[in-house]
Protein backbone atom coordinates (compact mmCIF):
# COMPACT_ATOMS: atom_id res chain seq x y z
CA UNK A 1 0.00 0.00 0.00
CA UNK A 2 1.26 3.45 -0.95
CA UNK A 3 1.35 6.03 1.83
CA UNK A 4 1.27 9.80 1.55
CA UNK A 5 4.56 10.06 3.45
CA UNK A 6 6.25 7.65 1.03
CA UNK A 7 4.95 9.64 -1.93
CA UNK A 8 6.24 12.96 -0.53
CA UNK A 9 9.61 11.33 0.15
CA UNK A 10 9.82 9.94 -3.39
CA UNK A 11 8.75 13.23 -4.96
CA UNK A 12 11.36 15.10 -2.92
CA UNK A 13 13.96 13.13 -4.91
CA UNK A 14 12.64 14.31 -8.29
CA UNK A 15 14.89 17.14 -9.54
CA UNK A 16 13.54 20.12 -11.41
CA UNK A 17 14.42 19.56 -15.10
CA UNK A 18 15.67 23.14 -15.54
CA UNK A 19 17.24 23.61 -12.09
CA UNK A 20 18.34 20.11 -11.05
CA UNK A 21 19.95 21.40 -7.85
CA UNK A 22 16.46 21.56 -6.30
CA UNK A 23 13.68 19.00 -6.18
CA UNK A 24 10.19 19.75 -7.38
CA UNK A 25 9.06 19.60 -3.75
CA UNK A 26 11.75 22.11 -2.66
CA UNK A 27 10.77 24.36 -5.57
CA UNK A 28 7.22 24.25 -4.21
CA UNK A 29 5.53 23.22 -7.45
CA UNK A 30 4.11 20.06 -5.86
CA UNK A 31 1.18 21.62 -4.05
CA UNK A 32 -0.83 18.61 -2.82
CA UNK A 33 -0.64 14.84 -2.61
CA UNK A 34 -3.74 12.71 -2.01
CA UNK A 35 -3.60 8.93 -1.70
CA UNK A 36 -6.65 6.70 -2.10
CA UNK A 37 -5.56 3.06 -2.03
CA UNK A 38 -3.10 2.70 -4.89
CA UNK A 39 -4.32 5.88 -6.65
CA UNK A 40 -2.12 8.90 -6.07
CA UNK A 41 -3.30 12.36 -7.08
CA UNK A 42 -0.66 15.09 -7.26
CA UNK A 43 -1.45 18.76 -7.83
CA UNK A 44 1.37 20.41 -9.80
CA UNK A 45 1.56 24.20 -10.02
CA UNK A 46 4.16 25.23 -12.61
CA UNK A 47 6.18 28.40 -12.13
CA UNK A 48 4.74 29.63 -15.44
CA UNK A 49 1.80 28.11 -17.32
CA UNK A 50 3.90 28.04 -20.48
CA UNK A 51 6.80 26.35 -18.72
CA UNK A 52 8.66 24.26 -21.31
CA UNK A 53 9.54 21.68 -18.64
CA UNK A 54 5.93 20.97 -17.70
CA UNK A 55 5.67 17.65 -19.54
CA UNK A 56 9.05 16.52 -18.18
CA UNK A 57 7.93 17.37 -14.63
CA UNK A 58 4.66 15.49 -15.07
CA UNK A 59 6.41 12.38 -16.43
CA UNK A 60 9.03 12.43 -13.65
CA UNK A 61 6.34 12.68 -10.96
CA UNK A 62 4.35 9.85 -12.55
CA UNK A 63 7.47 7.69 -12.72
CA UNK A 64 8.30 8.30 -9.05
CA UNK A 65 4.77 7.36 -8.01
CA UNK A 66 4.68 4.29 -10.22
CA UNK A 67 8.00 3.13 -8.73
CA UNK A 68 6.17 2.96 -5.39
CA UNK A 69 3.44 0.81 -6.93
CA UNK A 70 0.93 3.63 -7.20
CA UNK A 71 -1.27 4.72 -10.09
CA UNK A 72 -0.35 8.33 -10.77
CA UNK A 73 -2.68 11.14 -11.66
CA UNK A 74 -0.91 14.47 -12.02
CA UNK A 75 -3.19 17.49 -12.23
CA UNK A 76 -1.64 20.66 -13.63
CA UNK A 77 -3.08 23.66 -11.82
CA UNK A 78 -3.79 26.57 -14.12
CA UNK A 79 -4.43 29.31 -11.57
CA UNK A 80 -1.91 31.35 -9.67
CA UNK A 81 -1.22 28.56 -7.18
CA UNK A 82 2.56 29.03 -7.26
CA UNK A 83 4.67 32.01 -6.29
CA UNK A 84 8.36 32.29 -5.54
CA UNK A 85 7.38 32.35 -1.85
CA UNK A 86 6.59 28.60 -2.25
CA UNK A 87 10.30 27.74 -2.54
CA UNK A 88 11.40 26.07 0.70
CA UNK A 89 14.26 27.40 2.82
CA UNK A 90 16.30 24.33 1.81
CA UNK A 91 15.52 25.02 -1.85
CA UNK A 92 16.56 28.68 -1.52
CA UNK A 93 19.87 27.69 0.00
CA UNK A 94 20.51 25.08 -2.69
CA UNK A 95 19.85 27.72 -5.36
CA UNK A 96 22.28 30.11 -3.66
CA UNK A 97 25.02 27.48 -3.37
CA UNK A 98 24.57 26.67 -7.07
CA UNK A 99 25.14 30.33 -7.98
CA UNK A 100 21.51 31.36 -8.50
CA UNK A 101 20.28 34.20 -6.36
CA UNK A 102 17.06 33.04 -4.71
CA UNK A 103 14.04 35.32 -5.01
CA UNK A 104 13.30 37.87 -2.34
CA UNK A 105 9.93 37.68 -0.58
CA UNK A 106 7.12 39.25 -2.58
CA UNK A 107 5.67 42.61 -1.75
CA UNK A 108 1.96 42.64 -1.12
CA UNK A 109 0.17 42.66 -4.45
CA UNK A 110 1.43 41.75 -7.89
CA UNK A 111 5.16 41.86 -8.74
CA UNK A 112 6.31 44.98 -10.54
CA UNK A 113 9.30 45.66 -12.79
CA UNK A 114 10.71 48.01 -10.17
CA UNK A 115 11.06 45.00 -7.84
CA UNK A 116 13.35 43.34 -10.38
CA UNK A 117 15.48 46.47 -10.62
CA UNK A 118 15.88 47.13 -6.89
CA UNK A 119 19.09 46.54 -4.97
CA UNK A 120 17.63 43.92 -2.63
CA UNK A 121 19.03 41.05 -4.66
CA UNK A 122 22.13 39.53 -3.10
CA UNK A 123 24.98 38.12 -5.12
CA UNK A 124 25.13 34.36 -4.48
CA UNK A 125 28.95 34.50 -4.56
CA UNK A 126 29.85 37.41 -2.25
CA UNK A 127 26.51 38.41 -0.68
CA UNK A 128 26.66 42.03 -1.89
CA UNK A 129 23.44 43.89 -2.74
CA UNK A 130 25.39 46.04 -5.19
CA UNK A 131 23.90 44.19 -8.15
CA UNK A 132 22.22 45.38 -11.29
CA UNK A 133 19.69 43.91 -13.68
CA UNK A 134 21.42 43.05 -16.96
CA UNK A 135 18.53 41.38 -18.73
CA UNK A 136 15.03 40.63 -17.49
CA UNK A 137 14.99 37.65 -19.87
CA UNK A 138 17.16 34.79 -18.59
CA UNK A 139 17.53 31.26 -19.91
CA UNK A 140 14.03 30.41 -18.67
CA UNK A 141 10.97 32.61 -18.01
CA UNK A 142 11.48 32.35 -14.23
CA UNK A 143 15.05 33.75 -14.25
CA UNK A 144 16.73 37.03 -15.13
CA UNK A 145 20.39 37.94 -15.53
CA UNK A 146 22.18 40.16 -13.01
CA UNK A 147 25.71 41.45 -12.46
CA UNK A 148 27.49 42.01 -9.15
CA UNK A 149 29.37 45.31 -8.95
CA UNK A 150 31.39 44.09 -5.94
CA UNK A 151 32.87 40.78 -7.14
CA UNK A 152 32.17 41.40 -10.85
CA UNK A 153 30.40 38.08 -11.32
CA UNK A 154 27.38 37.64 -13.55
CA UNK A 155 24.67 35.46 -12.06
CA UNK A 156 21.10 34.35 -12.58
CA UNK A 157 18.35 35.70 -10.36
CA UNK A 158 15.29 33.57 -9.72
CA UNK A 159 12.50 36.07 -10.30
CA UNK A 160 10.17 37.10 -7.52
CA UNK A 161 6.81 35.97 -8.84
Amino acid sequence: MVTEAAVWEALDEVPDPELPVVSLVELGVVRRVEVDGDKVHVALAPTFLGCPALDAMRRALESAIESLGGKAEVEVLTGDEWSSDCISAVGREKLRVAGLAPPVPRDAGAPRLVQLQSAVFRCPYCGSTETRLENIFGPTPCRSLRYCESCRQPFEQFKTI
